[in-house]
């Protein structure tokens, strides 16, 4: 049996006939830039994120982007965030010249760690970055209020956990602004790359409004300088008629997870943990274990797409930042631990039962 990563062709089988009429009422608009759908859409992600204000943009990169730069984000500021992430995250700081400060994870939930947070910050902190990671919430009520004490702003990187939530809290609740991707990989995610803010700041929604589309708000008036970020017409009428079904393909990444948890709890393996009230939406279901280079290879040559997700912490990358290298001080054990020992199973709602069974049955057959 194979067994693919992605179930991008068989959701869009199960929505055919309405994603097809949606694209196609876009086609035959005529308005596929900044148009109805658009706004539509925007109007939906508020509702069901509980946020004021909600603006589409290219990705969940730009969105971090130009969060940074509405919130006065520059050069001189430190971000404090994690290594453990996609390179995007700290893209997005350095694109306004601010400076990233990594700090380790919880061992449990590989988010940030929020009793770390204080030794990393300076008289030149200007923001924290915490990454929902795999789908779970990082501890935003700790994060908050270490914020609060010292002035800071807080951005949620929110790439991998639309429809999750934290204990007590949502995201978004207790922040400057939350920073969505919405490309074809994500839980929620158009047929291409997307991304959206959410804020509930109402000072910075026209300067991202204006940013996103050459620095205008309305036709020929240009206000600041500005770039080409906008979400078009036809991924957000797409995304509309997805974001109905969210909530029940999270339930089934629940439910998946949950069948991996009980199929592999005796392998020895550092299986995912869910921390009590909260709410993981399983963007990835991420394993770790020692042997990670040959259980890939053994689960790919069984004809698992198994995949590794961030193997390379950021402060190791070659590319950090702009090709010169980390200082080989910085020491985050924790984030490099993990790194060096993950594997991603197959997540997605649209898998079977029977391919289930022979992912769970193909990792406990792994060293026997």
């Amino acid at each position: 049996m194979r067994v693919g990563f992605y179930g991008h062709v068989r959701q869009y089988e199960s929505l055919k006939a309405e994603i097809d009429t949606a694209i196609l009422e876009v086609l035959e608009s005529g308005e596929y830039v900044l148009g109805p759908a658009l706004t539509r859409f925007e109007e939906e992600l508020e509702a069901y994120c509980g946020a004021k204000h909600a603006i589409g943009v290219n990705s969940g990169t730009d969105a971090l982007w130009l969060v940074f730069l509405a919130l006065g984000i520059g050069p001189g500021d430190e971000v404090i965030t994690v290594a453990n992430t996609f390179f995007a995250t700290v893209e997005a700081i350095w694109f306004v010249g601010a400076k990233p400060v990594f700090v380790d994870i919880e061992p449990g939930t590989c988010n940030i760690d929020p009793t770390r947070i204080e030794a990393a910050i300076t008289d030149k902190t200007k923001a924290i970055v915490p990454v929902h990671l795999y789908g779970q919430p990082a501890d935003m009520r700790a994060i908050a209020e270490i914020a609060g004490q010292h002035n800071l702003l807080v951005v949620e990187d929110n790439a991998q956990a639309i429809g999750a939530a934290g204990d007590g809290f949502a995201i978004g609740e207790l922040s400057d602004a939350v920073c969505t991707s919405l490309m074809v990989r994500k839980n929620l995610g158009t047929f291409g790359d997307a991304g959206a803010v959410l804020t509930n700041r109402a000072d910075i929604v026209d300067p991202i409004h204006a940013m996103r589309n050459h620095g205008s708000l309305k036709r020929s008036h240009h206000i600041t300088m500005g770039y080409n970020s906008r979400l078009d017409d036809l991924h957000a009428a797409i995304l509309s008629v997805k974001l109905k079904k969210i909530d029940e393909w999270n339930d089934r990444r629940r439910e998946i997870a949950a069948l991996y948890t009980e199929g592999l709890r005796d392998t020895g393996l550092k299986l995912p943990t869910e921390k009590p009230g909260y709410r993981h939406v399983y963007h990835l279901y991420v394993i770790e274990t020692e042997q990670r280079d040959d259980m890939l290879r053994y689960l790919n040559d069984a004809g698992i797409d198994a995949k590794t997700h961030y193997p390379i912490p950021i402060h190791r990358q070659v590319g950090f930042p702009w090709g010169k290298p980390a200082d080989p001080d910085l020491s985050l054990p924790l984030t490099e631990r993990s790194a060096a020992s993950v594997i991603s199973l197959p997540m997605f709602p649209e898998l079977t039962e029977a391919e289930i069974d022979y992912v769970i049955d193909t990792v406990r057959a792994w060293g026997d």
